[in-house]
């Protein structure tokens, strides 16, 4: 292949994907500046050189997963079934309710929006901006390192663990707790994204971080299971798997139980959404190395997939 360049077949798989991806993208999500930004990147990476092209192969579990994520505005998942608002937060109250000193009986959620901690509020935000980008360098980690096949295991079940969750999201649409405080338990379609307990951090550091995250986030109510709580558990799953250093799973470690605390303390979540999250987690990782691996024909597919972005 002369200067790198893929052979025909990849070449039409690429830009026939890419053509795909934005032209549905386009007709059912609408067009964002970063849409066209991503596939220009790809698209460059993709037919620049072969050790690029081979970084795009293996980022496609992470593609995949972005564009999933995209895609579900496509069919908004409170059309689907119905929004529980009501009944999630009862049973959470029923299980994990903390009673006040009147007698009055409280979510942990509702306790912690009374019982603030400037340090607590600080690390809520450090910790929440490390749900996806820390997963990511890890993996990343992975495969710079030159270990392929322990890269293709953790991000392929980083994907299934996401599209698992995002079939919960389907099957029981829920409302998240600061729903519950901002608007009563009336499921409103189109309501928007509220920083909650994190706006505690975007005003004592002046950057906006969350208040720009969430204000543009239009479907609310996927709360259950709580995905921030899947992605760095399953990174210290795979850390743990593969002998990583012990500082990669203390860091997992620590970063995967203040996440769990956070999406509680900010009302971002119910303790019953970081425990489904916690199954996913596990779920994905049980389905995917004691299910699928011992599927003969899977596992070729790995092998050769492992070899394609090793060579």
């Amino acid at each position: 292949m002369a200067l790198g360049l893929p052979n025909r077949r990849e070449s039409i798989i690429c830009v026939a994907v890419l053509i795909f991806w934005l032209a549905v993208t386009a007709l059912c999500v609408g067009f964002r500046p970063e849409h066209p930004a991503l596939a220009l990147l790809i698209f460059g990476l993709f037919f620049a050189a072969p050790a690029s092209r081979r970084l795009v192969v293996a980022l496609l579990p992470f593609i995949v997963f972005g564009i999933s994520y995209d895609w579900m505005n496509i069919v908004p998942n409170y059309t689907v079934n119905p929004v529980d608002v009501a009944g999630i937060y009862g049973t959470e109250k029923a299980w994990f309710g903390i009673a006040g000193a009147d007698g009055t009986v409280l979510t942990p959620n509702e306790f912690f929006a009374i019982h603030r901690c400037t340090v607590m509020d600080f690390m809520a935000g450090v910790f929440y901006l490390c749900w996806v980008p820390v997963p990511i360098f890890f993996g990343l980690w992975l495969y710079f390192r030159g270990r392929s096949e322990a890269y293709l295991h953790f991000s392929i079940v980083f994907l299934l663990v996401n599209l698992i969750g995002f079939a919960g999201y389907y099957i029981h649409p829920a409302a998240p707790p600061w729903y519950v405080a901002s608007h009563g338990f009336e499921a409103i379609p189109g309501t928007h994204g509220e920083v909650a307990g994190l706006g505690a951090f975007d005003a004592m550091t002046g950057l906006g971080i969350f208040d720009a995250l969430y204000a543009r986030n239009a479907n609310v109510f996927a709360a259950v299971p709580s995905l921030h709580s899947a992605y760095t558990l399953v990174a210290l799953i795979y850390a743990v798997r593969y002998r990583c250093s012990a500082v990669w799973k203390v860091l997992l470690a620590v970063i995967t139980a203040g996440i769990w605390f956070t999406a509680v303390y900010t009302s971002h979540h119910y303790i019953i959404d970081v425990c489904l999250g916690i199954a996913c987690a596990f779920a994905g990782f049980i389905v995917f190395e004691y299910t699928l691996m011992k599927i003969p024909a899977f596992a070729r597919f790995m092998g050769r997939y492992a070899a394609y972005i090793s060579r």
